[in-house]
Order: C-alpha cells, then sequence, then structure tokens
C-alpha cells in the first residue's frame, strides 16, 4: 500500500464511509497502524475506540456484548503494532513498515489466538474490557 491509499482508507475511516466489506482484518491493522504511528498508543487506542464503534454504528452492527466493537482485541493490536513498528529504523517509511508486519505472523486474522483461547478473547468480558492472555505474554517478539 502505498502512502497515498493508505491516507485515503484513514479518511475513509474517519469520514465513516468505508464499507463494511472494505473494513477486513488488513485494513483494522492498517489504520491501527497509521493511528499508533502519529499518536502514539494511548492515544491510538483512545481514538480507535470512539471510531470503530461509530463506523459500527453506520455500518449497522450493535455494539453490545456479543457483537461490534471488542476492546480486548483493539488494545492487543494496537500494543503489537506498537512494537512492531518499533523494531523498524525511523527513517524506514510507515507504508513499508505496514507491508512487512502484514506480510508476517501479525496480518493472519487468528494472530493472537496464540495468546488468548478462543473462549477467552470471544467472551462478552474481553469485548467489554481488557483481559490479560491466559496462554502467554501478550508480546510481539512472541509470534
Amino acid at each position: 500500500m502505498d502512502a497515498r491509499a493508505l491516507d485515503d482508507l484513514v479518511a475513509a475511516f474517519r469520514a465513516r464511509t468505508l464499507s463494511h466489506a472494505e473494513w477486513t482484518h488488513a485494513a483494522h491493522l492498517s489504520v491501527g497502524a497509521f493511528y499508533v504511528s502519529r499518536l502514539g498508543a494511548a492515544e491510538a487506542l483512545g481514538r480507535l475506540r470512539e471510531e470503530i464503534r461509530r463506523l459500527n454504528d453506520c455500518h449497522g452492527t450493535p455494539n453490545t456484548a456479543t457483537s461490534g466493537y471488542h476492546e480486548t482485541i483493539t488494545a492487543a493490536f494496537v500494543r503489537l503494532l506498537d512494537e512492531g513498528l518499533a523494531t523498524f529504523a525511523p527513517e524506514v517509511a510507515l507504508e513499508r513498515r505496514l507491508e512487512a508486519l502484514l506480510a508476517g505472523p501479525l496480518g493472519g486474522s487468528r494472530v493472537l489466538l496464540a495468546f488468548w483461547s478462543r473462549e477467552l478473547l470471544m467472551s462478552p468480558g474481553a469485548r467489554a474490557a481488557w483481559v490479560e492472555p491466559d496462554l502467554k505474554p501478550l508480546a510481539f517478539a512472541a509470534l
């Protein structure tokens, strides 16, 4: 993805014009990486919480205990993106770093199951609030 395509993706996400079909795992990570790189992990997480919920509303996806926004998944990916982006030299363009991260384990949609059991990760409690992994500590280096 080039810089223009990433900017366009983020703009569509912010404007809530990104279609449900376009809101893929790679799109989630791309938007997350953009926010983490520009805002830092803590502020990125706050913005993503709000904006993912709003996008879900536009898609007609209810944000409930069993649907929509998922705090543990979002927070986990923000942390993994923060750690993963930091493994590159600062002069490497975000688009190149993101491309490499998506080509690795982080690009797999089931990557978090290396850290959480499916039951715990998909629980209403994990959807509502951060839940520590039950299989192994969350770390980019553990991928």
